[in-house]
Parts: structure tokens; C-alpha cells; sequence
């Protein structure tokens, strides 16, 4: 894929989940280093990666972790993946990996099918303020 930024890491999130826009506001105040930018799933360009990358949209409900050139993941691996990045206290969350993907992802995709009932729906995804727009893609 072409006009992506070099050298960063594009998260692919749900635009209208609330669970999905504080995880995304937790990020962006705690990647120190730069490393993330940000496209809702529902955008133009989220389709494009998610087209790509040979993933299924309409089959898949998670949050998408793609390092263009080199890997993407989902669901559990790219929660892993970004607290990893973000390092500090946030990397211990790696500890996870030694449980089996398929349980983890159980897990994951449990919380994915409550999270509206649970967090709330926004009608439309959100505008990212003029400080932060630079993160969005």
C-alpha cells in the first residue's frame, strides 16, 4: 500500500465503539515514542488495509495491529502487540502470550460481542481534535 507513513504502526479500530475510542485516547496519550497512527475500521482507507491485507471485515470484530511491510494482527495479538510497543508497565502485559491464542481470543471476542452493550455506540465516528489529527490517518 502506498502514502502510508513510514515507520509507523496503523491501528485499525472500530470508529463508533466507545470502548474502542478510550482504548484509542489511551494509546495516543501514552505512545511516548510516536510509533502509532490511527483509521477507523469504517473509513476508506480501513477497508483498503483491511483489503490488502486479505481480511474480512464482515468477519472479523477486533481491533487491527498492520506494520506495513512486515506483519498485522488482531484481536488478542494486537492488544499484545501495541501494549508492548507502548513499553513500561504496559509491556508486562505481554506475559499473556503464554496462554493459548485461542483462549485469549475467546476472551477477546467475548468482550468485542458485549462491548456495545457495555461501553455504548456513537452514531458516527469520532472527529479527532486539531492537536491529534496528525495521528489520524
Amino acid at each position: 500500500m502506498q502514502n502510508l507513513p513510514k515507520n509507523k504502526k496503523i491501528i485499525l479500530f472500530d470508529g463508533v465503539c466507545n470502548l474502542c475510542n478510550g482504548a484509542v485516547q489511551f494509546i495516543i496519550k501514552h505512545d511516548k515514542k510516536d510509533t502509532f497512527r490511527f483509521a477507523a475500521l469504517q473509513s476508506d482507507l480501513g477497508k483498503d488495509i483491511c483489503s490488502y491485507i486479505n481480511v474480512d471485515q464482515t468477519k472479523i470484530d477486533s481491533i487491527i495491529l498492520y506494520n506495513p511491510g512486515v506483519a498485522y494482527y488482531y484481536k488478542s495479538s494486537a492488544a499484545i502487540e501495541i501494549t508492548n510497543d507502548l513499553g513500561g508497565i504496559y509491556s508486562l502485559i505481554s506475559v499473556f502470550k503464554i496462554l493459548p491464542e485461542k483462549l485469549r481470543n475467546y476472551i477477546y471476542d467475548y468482550i468485542a460481542r458485549n462491548r456495545y452493550k457495555w461501553y455504548g455506540k456513537k452514531d458516527s465516528c469520532m472527529i479527532p481534535t486539531p492537536e491529534l489529527k496528525t495521528k489520524f490517518l
